[in-house]
């Protein structure tokens, strides 16, 4: 155990729940996507188990190397990556692939495999707000920090909004998360709040009464379509995913059915990913579900510690910001799953099936770890000093 504990270095909850949900995850992805590889691979039902699993442990592996590295280094090639993560959705826009309808993944030639733009734009993001407000602590409560800030995250948000708008509205509320725990003028973000939320009810109104059949070939309809059928203004059969949905919810009890033997894996669309959650409270019972959300709930309590002990306003922002990022996306795909929230099409970190999700997810847990590293290592420093001084 000792031996672990020097390989495995910083918070060891959070290595448990990466582990949990890597664990978890992997169950899950190998039954609900029985269906899919008989469509694709011919009945070839461990194809995607494979696929999930070969990506999970090269994400592993990062996750491992990044919690080596001093969280120092990742401050300066923020200011680097969020312009490369700029140019990356706007790549998407103009030559990225269709999923679901919508262009949200980029084609990597020769490998056959997509890369989805919007997981690395989030995780440059956090980082670069993170490294702006740790330089600016003294000039923190002017306008001028929270203007260029605000400009940053208008233009990410806007770039991914179009094509994936529920992905846009995580990082857009994890940003604002990120500006309060950085202390900004709280005056200035009751304002923006305010702003937020005249926005959003205008937005709705204006969407509930358009006129979409000339907007074909954007997202528009699919937008209010779903708002539509999760406000019970559209057909019963256009509510067909969430009722799917509860029924799992519903007929997995405490235990579950277990392992394997889910019944609305053969219903619900996209099981693997957007409804993972169903599957697993179907097979594993309120007692799995609630493993997944207590996983997430643990993750972002470490992190407040983590921000409490965290020397560096930098590490504190980063760990802090990426593990809210993560959570909050997660607790949106679980309010999905139990009719909470309209279907949203965001997936469970480390849990759903996704190879660049769970790259650069994996590469979040590996930064918040090598913060908690440090501090850590810090705590183990002033204790010698603390010994010496008694002796």
């Amino acid at each position: 155990m000792a031996k672990l504990k020097r390989v495995l270095r910083g918070d060891p909850y959070i290595w448990g729940i990466v582990i949990l949900l890597s664990l978890i995850g992997t169950l899950a992805v190998y039954s609900s996507s029985v269906n899919l590889a008989f469509i694709k691979h011919d009945g070839n039902t461990e194809f995607y188990f494979l696929r999930h699993f070969i990506f999970l442990l090269i994400g592993l592996f990062l996750l491992f190397l990044f919690h080596l590295v001093n969280y120092k280094w990742f401050s300066r090639p923020a200011q680097l990556l969020i312009w490369v993560a700029i140019a990356l959705l706007v790549l998407t826009i103009f030559v990225g692939s269709e999923i679901n309808n919508a262009s949200r993944v980029l084609p990597i030639p020769g490998l056959g495999i997509t890369f989805q733009t919007s997981d690395f734009a989030k995780l440059a993001l956090v980082l670069y707000i993170a490294r702006y407000l740790s330089k600016n602590q003294k000039d923190v409560h002017q306008f001028k920090v929270l203007r260029h800030v605000l400009l940053v995250i208008g233009i990410v948000v806007a770039l991914i909004a179009p094509e994936n708008l529920s992905t846009a509205l995580v990082v857009f509320f994890t940003c604002l998360f990120l500006l309060y725990i950085g202390r900004i003028n709280f005056k200035y973000l009751a304002l923006l709040g305010i702003c937020c939320i005249t926005v959003v009810v205008i937005s709705f109104t204006a969407l509930l009464n358009m006129d979409v059949s000339k907007y074909q070939e954007s997202r528009i309809p699919t937008w209010k379509k779903r708002v539509e059928t999760f406000m019970g203004m559209s057909e019963e059969d256009d509510n067909y995913q969430q009722m799917q949905s509860k029924i799992a919810v519903a007929t997995g009890g405490l235990f579950g059915k277990g392992p394997g033997n889910s019944t609305q894996r053969n219903y619900l669309p996209h099981p693997y990913s957007d409804f993972i959650f169903a599957i697993i409270m179907e097979e594993y019972g309120w007692i799995g579900g609630a493993t997944v959300i207590g996983c997430f709930l643990l993750l972002i309590i470490r992190c407040f510690k983590i921000v409490l002990k965290a020397p560096k306003a930098f590490g504190a922002l980063a760990a802090l910001g990426l593990g809210f990022s993560m959570s909050f996306q997660a607790f949106v795909n679980m309010a999905v799953a139990v009719g909470i929230v309209p279907v949203t099409g965001l997936t469970i970190p480390l849990v759903s099936m996704g190879g660049t999700s769970l790259v650069f997810n994996s590469i979040a847990f590996g930064i918040i770890l090598s913060v908690s590293r440090s501090v850590e290592e810090g705590d183990s420093l002033n204790d010698v000093k603390k010994n010496h001084e008694l002796a």
